[in-house]
């Protein structure tokens, strides 16, 4: 019976909200970090490193509990941003048309440097090299809107392949590999959690729940993938986390609250993790 464990994108915040409920339900006895595969997306991705480092959970989640050091990066996502993502995704019935348009606006922002970005990412990953178990980490060709996976055998460097799936259009730089630029793989989906189709047991952890406009939503990929026989949950943030993340998943100051919640959420959604994962 192979696994999947599906890390969905959500920002700083959603970094800590699933940080908190991966190290919440290990305490009740569900340790998903054994799993077959983990796919990765934008925040799922560095999760997603952190799963496959051999990085104990309840060490991740003190990390993410401390408070913001002050050379934290603050981020928003503007109403400006916002509108622009809005007008791509719904004058676009198709959701390839709809990706290139929000490829366009990260190609046309001012950004801060790929370099300096990439410092950045570079700071939060445990490990600098592919882990030995299987990871897949989403991100998206800006120009065609196609999406692309990185793994151990891509050829590109883990750092690379973390900042392509973090790249948020219009917040950070799009990523240059082999001459191509890439973006966020969260503009696909959330989650893309058709990407374990192949696996039976499959635990999606979305900080991100919803689809919009073309946006496949992770609750509709996981109905898909249990039509097609698997044995699938998933998990989203409570309305205390919710409350907890707040409104700017960008904002490093929500952080601690944010793993707090998941790590209380994890309780509720034990059983229902256990019942997929163990059956």
């Amino acid at each position: 019976m192979e696994k999947a464990l599906v890390l969905g994108g959500g920002g700083v915040t959603g970094i800590a909200w699933e940080i908190g409920i991966l190290a919440g339900l290990a305490e009740h006895g569900v340790d998903l970090t054994g799993a077959d595969l983990v796919v990765g997306t934008s925040a799922g991705s560095v999760v997603g490193v952190d799963v496959r480092s051999g990085a104990s959970l309840a060490d991740l989640y003190r990390t993410q509990t401390r408070p913001p050091g002050s050379d934290e990066i603050y981020a928003r996502m503007g109403w400006g941003v916002m509108a622009r993502y809005l007008r791509a995704m719904l004058l676009s019935r198709r959701p390839e048309a709809a990706r290139v348009r929000v490829g366009a606006i990260a190609l046309r922002a001012k950004t801060e440097t790929e370099e300096a970005r990439r410092r950045v990412i570079e700071s939060r990953l445990p490990i600098q090299q592919w882990p030995a178990g299987r990871l897949q980490i989403t991100a998206l060709d800006a120009l065609t809107g196609n999406l692309v996976v990185f793994d151990a055998a891509s050829g590109v460097s883990l750092i690379d392949a973390v900042g392509a799936s973090c790249a948020v259009p219009g917040i950070w730089p799009p990523v240059t590999i082999n001459g191509r630029r890439y973006i966020d793989g969260g503009i696909r989906s959330a989650a893309n959690a058709d990407l374990a189709a192949e696996c039976d047991r499959v635990i999606v952890i979305a900080p991100l729940a919803s689809g919009f406009g073309p946006l496949a939503s992770p609750g509709n990929q996981a109905r898909a993938l249990s039509e097609a026989g698997a044995q699938v949950t998933v998990i989203k943030p409570d309305k205390a986390a919710l409350r907890a993340i707040g409104r700017n998943v960008l904002d490093p100051a929500r952080r601690p609250a944010a793993a707090l919640a998941g790590y209380a959420q994890a309780g509720a959604v034990a059983h229902q993790a256990k019942a997929v994962w163990s059956g």
